[in-house]
């Protein structure tokens, strides 16, 4: 799938990026029902450096983290949808509950989260600033997520009689 890499051909390309000085911004998320709130999120981790690469949990991820309805896309379509964004340079999916693996594994130059996070809960933070990176966190579009159309879906259906 082109822009989809297993975790070992990842780490090899972030050494060819490495080698060819450029910035690696990495961030992670579900990304169940791409909605306008992740488009932003993402163009503006973009951003922030030469190379965006989006850390996605797996399935079986999802579902500890999130609950056994979860996730509602699956994660082959999730990982295609999402390296098919023009500013996504790559997407890497990962089985463990948080990226701390594929963190250790990358060292990005920048990692980025959502604000809803403050900057020393963001999981890797240690990793990264003690390579020299820097860590930041990005505004969320307000009223756009996948819970909330969720929630709304749900509400319309449930009034139907």
């Amino acid at each position: 799938m082109g822009k989809v890499y297993s975790r070992q051909s990842m780490v090899e390309q972030r050494m060819i990026w490495k080698q060819q000085q450029k910035k690696v911004v990495f961030t992670n998320g579900v990304f169940d029902i791409l909605h306008r709130g992740h488009i932003e999120y993402l163009s503006q981790a973009k951003l922030l450096g030469d190379v965006l690469v989006v850390g996605m949990n797996s399935d079986a991820s999802v579902k500890r983290i999130k609950g056994t309805l979860r996730p509602i896309v699956c994660e082959e379509d999730r990982a295609l949808i999402l390296s098919q964004l023009l500013f996504v340079d790559a997407v890497c999916l990962f089985e463990e509950d948080t990226p701390l693996n594929i963190i250790s594994a990358l060292v990005p130059d920048i990692l980025v989260k959502g604000a809803d996070y403050t900057v020393d809960a963001i999981v890797g933070k240690d990793i990264v600033e003690r390579a020299g990176g820097s860590v930041q966190t990005i505004e969320f579009v307000p009223n756009r997520s996948t819970s909330d159309i969720v929630k709304t879906i749900v509400s319309r259906f449930s009034n139907i009689k």
